[in-house]
């Protein structure tokens, strides 16, 4: 019987991977994010019984949205995958000190990493189907740090997330679990920044002596979706070639 599953930041990316793994098992996949015309040609991709909602998870309404649509058009959701995230590239705004710089960047960052997560699965929790699956999405940055200090530690603001979900979800046969990726490639995470050496240093630090991609992390969270992984909640899964032990 088909699920339905929402992940945001589908668009593109490990999110996009991660809903083309769900349709290509036959599962109803809805994405969203904030870009429709990104949206729209990758729902057109993902082929029919794709869907997809323009939604700001930053924002509480956009949680609010997202819920309204799987309500009306499905009568629930079964799978969460929260993908969406990444660094805040922009400025800050001129007319502070260094110090309204910090707080600027790391109010955006917490904003992109743990409140679109946040305010996605709480606006959906009322129509999460029993045994249902929550994905989070971590970073090896939660362990060994970003250079910036926000990113790393938003990421790992979302592991203790997780055992409080499973812990109050738990009883009705509902996992949430987090999937922390390492270097992975064909994303945007990088934008235009990444070297050949620092692309050559990150592999090296893998055990497996190469970079991640989207697929192996789709991989990962349609397994822990699967019903065979019902007794698996409350964990922090990576997903790195081995590179945080190979530090």
């Amino acid at each position: 019987m088909p699920r339905t599953a929402v992940i945001s930041g589908g668009g593109t990316g490990i999110g996009y991977a991660v809903a083309e793994r769900f349709a290509a098992a036959g599962d109803r996949v809805v994405i969203t994010g904030r870009r429709e015309d990104v949206l729209r040609a990758s729902a057109a991709r993902l082929g029919e019984g794709a869907a997809y909602v323009v939604a700001d998870l930053g924002e509480p309404e956009g949680g609010r949205r997202v819920a309204d649509f799987l309500a009306d058009e499905y009568g629930g959701v079964d799978i969460v995958a929260a993908c969406a995230g990444g660094i805040e590239r922009r400025p800050a705004p001129e007319g502070g000190d260094a110090l309204d710089a910090v707080s600027w960047d790391w109010t955006q960052t917490l904003r992109m990493n743990v409140m679109t997560a946040v305010h996605l699965v709480e606006a959906v929790k009322p129509i999460l189907a029993d045994h249902g699956r929550l994905l989070l999405f971590s970073s090896i940055a939660a362990f060994m740090g970003s250079g910036n200090g926000s990113y790393g530690a938003a990421k790992a603001a979302l592991h203790p997330y997780a055992v409080d979900l499973s812990r109050h979800l738990g009883p009705r046969g509902v996992t949430a679990n987090v999937i922390a990726p390492g270097y992975t490639e064909a994303t945007e995470f990088f934008g235009d920044s990444m070297t050949e050496e620092r692309r050559a240093g990150l592999i090296d630090r893998t055990l497996n002596k190469r970079a991640g991609t989207p697929a192996d992390v789709a991989e990962l969270a349609f397994w822990l979706s699967e019903p065979a992984a019902g007794h698996v909640t409350a964990q922090i899964v990576q997903v790195n070639g081995g590179a945080l032990a190979g530090r």
